[in-house]
């Protein structure tokens, strides 16, 4: 008669070998979105106006965490005079991620947010310097596109100088670059001037209550064109291979 006593002891010995072949936990990390209103997060009152950083949380597994500090109207500048870098500096850990999009406000002159072209490269220095420090990665990003078509439905550039000095920094600082301003304009031409208005915060009178005279916003996302440029910044983390695209969930 066969002895039957062998089975825990094999299903044990299994187990330790498998065990052995297994991959080490990931440690967990978090992505912290610094910018402006095409990141943050909106106020119940502001919808359907939806940043790209509120879809952007879903697309991670457990070992994220999407920290969205992106505030209304911020530049490079206010975001730090107003004391919003200090807090993240100080939760930094090594191995997280600063996605940094500014310029929509730095650019604009009669803005009291307004920052010089040599004030915008000097911030982005000091955000890549500060992150590094703490053994952080920080990533640039181009702005997001404004919707803007020329007669002949091609859209145009809306943030050509300063997303220019996005991308010479990062080649100056060998930064991680994901570019959003070319690649939402390609999305813009994609959907075309009147598909593309669907991406945006576009509302007949009457259409939301939050909106009862409509509204013609070719700034800031809906739900559906929030959920497109977070998309967009992940095919962005994809291309430049972070070790961050490893985390991105399936779908």
């Amino acid at each position: 008669m066969p002895n039957m006593n062998f089975k825990p002891f094999y299903l044990l010995s299994m187990l330790l070998l498998l065990s052995a072949f297994n991959l080490p936990e990931k440690d967990k990390l978090t992505i912290w979105l610094i910018g402006d209103s095409t990141i943050s997060i909106k106020e119940r009152k502001n919808y359907p106006e939806t940043g790209w950083g509120m879809p952007f949380v879903n697309f991670f597994d457990s070992t994220v965490v999407v920290d969205n500090r992106a505030k209304n109207g911020r530049s490079t500048r206010t975001f730090l005079s107003e004391g919003l870098w200090k807090p993240i500096l100080e939760n930094l850990k090594e191995g997280d991620y600063v996605l940094i999009q500014f310029g929509h406000n730095d650019e604009v002159s009669t803005k009291a947010s307004y920052t010089t072209e040599a004030e915008f490269v000097t911030n982005l220095k000091l955000y890549i310097k500060d992150s590094r420090a703490k053994g952080a990665i920080p990533v640039l990003l181009t702005p997001a596109a404004r919707r803007s078509f020329d007669d002949s439905g091609k859209v145009l550039q809306t943030h050509e100088v300063y997303a220019a000095l996005v991308r010479k920094t990062a080649a100056e600082e060998k930064t991680p670059l994901i570019d959003l301003d070319k690649d939402s304009q390609a999305l813009l031409q994609q959907f075309g001037v009147v598909g593309s208005k669907y991406l945006f915060n576009h509302l007949a009178p009457g259409e939301h209550p939050n909106y009862p005279d409509g509204k013609e916003d070719n700034t800031h996302f809906n739900e559906y064109g929030a959920r497109k440029i977070a998309e967009l910044v992940l095919e962005g983390i994809r291309k430049q291979h972070l070790e961050l695209e490893n985390r991105i969930i399936k779908k």
